[in-house]
């Protein structure tokens, strides 16, 4: 691939407005390659994050092993913990920093800083060490969240935006079964001393992280960001050469944008009372709306994931070496569901989309849970049961990011992405696993029934809200669901 050189974004003089048709010639390049090259670049976030989640899931057995780190299993649920800590921490501050100092910027920070932590962690010699470079990781991919999601939604043409967004966040579970799958070497002693195979896997995160961070380079900052903090010569120059890219690609002119001219009055900076007033003033429903969608997906997912391999050793004897294989077609199903479902949401719509998905994996979940408490359900059959909710339940689970990602105005897009994901992830990321782990852990399965209702209602409830509240925004300009603040008069 020929190199791409792209201007960074500076802040050279620029009028006090203007007028711009930037928005409308991005979403008029038909799919090429430059937008294959954004979302390998950029999109490969998601698979790194399941990968990752799944090796420090997977080695948490070996970390026990007295003759490897010796930790006990609550220095290993702090370890998580700290992981998590970080990814909520690094999402609001890379969020607001995104939106403050450009996409480009931060999708190169956040990954190089997620590239460090994981290459620390390989060299980890205590549990505080350890426990340190997981934050660090944990922050990096937290950030990750947020720059990734706001310069997608960004450069990708709204014909697609949708389909793109779902396919790219179920893509983790791409990571997730890679993970699995190569745990059954690394972490095989007849292959490799367990001394060094832990070391080894985190090593392999850093490895392709790397490769990543190259591929990067050749991605734009996004004009749209640009065009609106006083950067009106470097958007039209950026956007110049994406239009060029485009027509090599496709081998033909492209046709003229369709749409009327919108006019900006740049700043460089919104303060944080502008922000609340947008999203709890302005936009309260629509805060509600993602709010409802990714707290109920977060403790959905928590409560099952990171609970699965309970499940199989407690209620149906699964030996713990084994439950690894269980997820592979777990994983499967959750890409395969916003592969095959996505492209629905950019034609029959998001709010019939999303509010179906919801509610269809809360009714699966609640009927599943009632065969699981009568006894009713084998390993396999229950895994099979799995794979069938999240297939709707992930592309579910990515459509309340894309919502959360689309419906705010640009300048604080990624803030608003950073906000709604901490407050997901530090609900359903704390309160599910520990709920489940004692309903598990009281050995009834009707207990366990309980806690499936619980999210299920969840779920149903979301559900509820977005078929009333949803926003209509399928195949329309980001501009069109929510006016950017530079274009307030």
């Amino acid at each position: 691939m020929a190199e791409r050189t792209f201007p960074a974004a500076s802040f050279l003089a620029a009028p006090s407005s203007f007028q711009t048709l930037i928005p409308a010639r991005l979403d008029r390049i038909p799919w090429c390659g430059f937008h294959w090259l954004v979302v390998i670049a950029l999109g490969v976030t998601w698979t790194l994050d399941g990968l990752e989640v799944t090796l420090s899931g997977a080695v948490s057995g070996v970390l026990q092993d007295p003759q490897v780190m010796n930790f006990s299993a609550e220095q290993i649920g702090s370890i998580a913990s700290a992981y998590l800590i970080g990814a909520v921490l690094g999402a609001l501050l890379f969020g607001y920093l995104t939106d403050r100092w450009g996409r480009k910027k931060l999708f190169f920070g956040t990954l190089a800083v997620y590239l460090g932590g994981t290459l620390l962690t390989a060299l980890s010699w205590n549990v505080w060490s350890f426990a340190l470079f997981r934050f660090i990781t944990g922050s990096g991919i937290g950030g990750e969240y947020a720059a990734i999601g706001s310069a997608i939604d960004e450069l990708i043409p709204a014909e697609f935006r949708g389909r793109v967004n779902l396919i790219i966040n179920g893509s983790y579970w791409l990571g997730a079964a890679a993970g699995s799958a190569a745990t059954l070497i690394l972490l095989d002693p007849r292959f490799l001393s367990p001394r060094i195979s832990w070391r080894l896997a985190f090593g392999m995160g850093a490895l392709l992280g790397l490769l990543i961070l190259l591929m990067r380079k050749h991605v734009p900052e996004s004009p749209r960001w640009s065009m609106t903090h006083g950067a009106e010569v470097e958007a039209e120059v950026t956007m110049a050469e994406i239009e060029s890219c485009a027509e090599r690609s496709l081998g033909e002119k492209l046709g003229p944008p369709q749409g009327k001219p919108l006019t900006i009055h740049p700043r460089k900076s919104f303060g944080f009372v502008v922000v609340a007033e947008r999203l709890f003033g302005q936009y309260l429903g629509r805060s509600f709306l993602s709010l409802a969608l990714i707290t109920s997906q977060a403790f959905l997912y928590n409560a099952v994931f990171f609970t699965y391999a309970l499940i199989l050793t407690r209620f149906y004897d699964v030996p713990g070496a084994r439950t690894g294989i269980y997820l592979l077609p777990f994983a499967a199903g959750n890409f395969l569901g916003p592969l095959v479902l996505g492209r629905f949401f950019d034609t029959v719509g998001r709010r019939q989309m999303i509010a179906g998905t919801y509610a269809i994996a809360a009714l699966l979940l609640a009927y599943t849970g009632r065969a699981f408490a009568h006894g009713e359900l084998s390993a396999m059959t229950q895994t099979l049961a799995w794979t069938i909710i999240f297939f709707f339940a992930s592309a579910a689970a990515s459509s309340g990011y894309l919502t959360v990602s689309e419906i705010f105005p640009l300048e604080i897009r990624a803030l608003a992405i950073a906000f709604f994901y901490s407050l997901g992830t530090a609900v359903g990321g704390v309160v599910a696993p520990w709920l489940f782990g004692r309903l598990i852990g009281s050995g009834s399965a009707m207990r366990v029934f309980c806690g499936y209702l619980i999210a299920a209602v969840l779920m149903s409830g979301a559900a509820v809200v977005e078929a009333l509240w949803g926003v209509k925004a399928e195949r329309s300009r980001l501009e069109e669901i929510a006016s950017p603040l530079s274009a307030d008069a």
